[in-house]
């Protein structure tokens, strides 16, 4: 048999089939479990990236399994201590048993390399990983499961390079409080030296920015409404008022906009009405007069430089977007994300409609957790629940959102757009009797004007905003602005 700390290598083998073995250094493992078992302090060095299952062999990774256990506990792991642990199970049994355990102890020349013995454990494991994923690309892309289309196989192999590339990236570890201390001082610095006290991206709205302090990084907001609130007209000026601040101050933020409801030139049209102050179901039909078109040459113009990206792709799958959005992330800076809407978005898989709510809750989690990961700022706009339209008062509430456990309790920030000028011109009273006065009073007083309720936030206070809000060209602005309007765009 040779003696136990031999490499547990298979008999003699062709070059060819040398080639095939997967990655993998017993000579390395044996070096760190007996490093591990002479000095029990070495397990510190590799305990944070270094689980049982990385180890090539099995009976290794029970043994780093075992030798966790007992430090965790405050027990001391070596050999005897083994022994008595593996003498219950027969573990060890193929490789020697408790000699085994003696002889890896016995053979440690130092602790000092235990944590490149681990790197190195770690790093082989991965390639194996890479090798498992690759043939299950090729393995599935054979296959003719009419539930699961090529592109969510394209997807589903992303995602599993995606976490593959990711593993143990996510984890910061332990910070002292001086470390976080330092970064909240820099963004209180950052903020104090801009004249609108902006900490992230500036959402371009005076009142909006001084409730939130802007979107800040790694947080998710959630934008939602009723139909015909103007989610997507709010959205969309967040998307472009941070966008035209990268080229005015330093508030702005390179945008990625995935639209799944709307296509990219319906979005080009609408900001175009936006900064023109035509219609853009006017620019879209072309019912525009001659004199107009050096306005919309040179507005064009002007926009054509913004760090602003537009996804229309239908039916997109979390995995798909977050692909998308870390390669935009590396190429152009990007610093948020504008999801239109959360309800049109999917998860790879079979029976993805047997349960909505638990669906809703992974993609909910996914955008939290891609936000915390590229350290911008996800607004997802969502819709709400027909409750709203049964009560009295139709301002929406927490309660209101659709499959509102997880969206809830994932947001960062929750706001509402109510106007209840939509709801109030629904209701218009017929003739000319005091009914009628009253209603004409009481739409004076909330026409063009939208509230953006804050009904959660994590940093701050609660409240509601009031907005101006031009229907015509799907514009939200300051109320003070509202004479800027009237004067330049009739």
């Amino acid at each position: 048999m040779g003696t136990a700390l031999e490499p547990l290598m298979k008999p003699s083998l062709s070059l060819d089939s040398l080639e095939r073995l997967p990655p993998q250094s017993i000579e390395a493992e044996q070096a760190l479990l007996g490093a591990l078992l002479h000095n029990n302090l070495a397990f510190e060095k590799v305990s944070e990236f270094l689980r049982p299952d990385h180890f090539c062999d099995p009976a290794h990774g029970r043994i780093y399994e075992a030798i966790s256990q007992l430090i965790t506990r405050g027990h001391c792991a070596d050999p005897i201590t083994l022994k008595e642990y593996f003498d219950r199970d027969n573990a060890l049994s193929d490789v020697g048993g408790g000699q085994y355990l003696a002889e890896l102890a016995a053979s440690v020349v130092s602790i000092i390399n235990s944590e490149d013995y681990g790197r190195k454990i770690y790093d082989f494991y991965l390639r194996r990983q890479l090798i498992d994923v690759g043939e299950g690309i090729v393995n599935e892309a054979h296959t003719h499961d009419l539930d699961i289309s090529a592109t969510n196989q394209i997807e589903i192999a992303e995602k599993k390079l995606f976490d593959l590339a990711t593993v143990g990236q996510q984890e910061r570890g332990l910070a002292s409080f001086s470390t976080a201390l330092k970064e909240a001082l820099v963004s209180a610095e950052v903020a104090y030296k801009r004249d609108s006290h902006v900490v992230g991206v500036t959402t371009g709205f005076k009142k909006v920015d001084e409730c939130l302090g802007g979107f800040h990084p790694s947080d998710l907001i959630i934008v939602a409404g009723r139909p015909s609130m103007g989610k997507t007209a709010l959205a969309t000026n967040f998307a472009f008022n941070a966008a035209q601040a990268t080229l005015e101050k330093n508030e702005g933020a390179a945008v990625a906009f995935f639209s799944l409801e709307m296509s990219a030139e319906q979005l080009a049209n609408r900001i175009l009405g936006q900064e023109t102050g035509l219609s853009s179901d006017l620019i879209r039909r072309g019912d525009i007069g001659k004199s107009d078109f050096p306005k919309l040459v040179e507005v064009s113009n002007r926009l054509n430089s913004l760090p602003f990206f537009i996804d229309d792709t239908p039916g997109l799958s979390v995995a798909a977007l977050r692909t998308r959005a870390r390669r935009l992330k590396r190429q152009e800076g990007l610093g948020m994300i504008i999801i239109d809407y959360l309800q049109l978005l999917t998860t790879p898989g079979k029976n993805r409609a047997e349960n909505r709510v638990l669906e809703l809750s992974e993609i909910t989690r996914s955008l939290k957790a891609l936000a915390k990961e590229l350290n911008v700022p996800v607004i997802a706009c969502s819709q709400l629940s027909r409750a709203v339209e049964q009560r009295d008062d139709k301002r929406p509430q927490l309660a209101d959102l659709r499959e509102s456990g997880s969206i809830e309790q994932d947001a960062d920030v929750v706001m509402f757009v109510f106007r209840e000028e939509y709801y109030l011109s629904r209701k218009k009273p017929t003739g000319n009797d005091d009914k009628t006065i009253e209603w004409e009073k009481a739409m004076a007083k909330v026409a063009n004007i939208a509230e953006i309720v804050i009904a959660k936030q994590r940093h701050g206070p609660i409240g509601t905003v009031q907005l101006h809000f031009e229907g015509r060209l799907t514009k939200f602005s300051d109320l003070a602005d509202t004479a800027y309007l009237a004067a330049n765009y009739g």
